[in-house]
């Protein structure tokens, strides 16, 4: 079947694209204008090693840098859009993520998506203090765990998992030992996401902030 197989390549091309992606971010970590960044993720006592385990990135300010990275590495801007890297402007297309330090959420063999992404900086054009990648071919929100990658083989081992409320509740938990965590992207539990931990997991514990909002969540 002609349209499966170019589906199947093209989701293999999306996929080429975040990957590609997550090794733009990841390197943009160390660079003098991701001090913030470091600043945040240092300031939660994460170390460089930390963060390279959880494949904490940083997306640079202005406007096409990963664009450009991109096209030189032979992806095509559809594609970049596709992939929900990049955004369709009146000047063209520009960068999805901008200021921001970002998070790969991976499929359970470890295969990018998309990114959870958090504002640094106060001039962020995009109020949101957290932004996912949008729905595209790859990425569902309600459908993807953050940290499953690294946390499915405790998971099936000791049929529990631990679902907690934001990217660095995920790396401090697994730092500290609880290497069942994982955590819903900007969004309340699904049935989907449910049902996706079901399959490796018998017993869910819920460990949400103790605001107002994270237990709200619980219940």
């Amino acid at each position: 079947n002609a349209r499966a197989e170019h589906s199947g390549s093209k989701r293999a091309r999306l996929l080429e694209a975040n990957e590609a992606a997550q090794r733009f971010f990841a390197s943009q970590i160390m660079t003098k204008e991701a001090l913030a960044a470091r600043k945040l993720l240092g300031g939660r006592t994460f170390t460089q090693a930390d963060c390279e385990r959880f494949g904490c990135g940083y997306a640079p300010q202005g406007w096409d840098n990963l664009v450009r990275h991109l096209a030189s590495q032979g992806f095509t801007q559809q594609e970049m859009l596709d992939a929900g890297l990049a955004r369709q402007g009146q000047r063209g297309v520009y960068d999805y993520f901008r200021g921001r330090v970002t998070w790969p959420i991976r499929d359970s063999t470890g295969r990018t998506l998309g990114f959870g992404a958090r504002k640094l900086y106060d001039d962020d054009q995009i109020a949101a203090k957290y932004i996912n990648t949008p729905d595209t071919q790859l990425y569902h929100k309600n459908q993807v765990l953050y940290g499953i990658d690294l946390a499915k083989q405790a998971i099936v081992k000791k049929r529990q998992a631990v679902i907690v409320e934001g990217y660095t509740d995920v790396m401090a938990m697994h730092l500290a030992g609880i290497d069942t965590a994982v955590c819903a992207c900007g969004t309340a539990l699904t049935p989907e996401q449910v049902r996706l931990i079901s399959e490796y997991a018998d017993e869910v514990i819920l460990s949400y902030d103790s605001d107002e909002a994270g237990q709200k969540a619980t219940l």
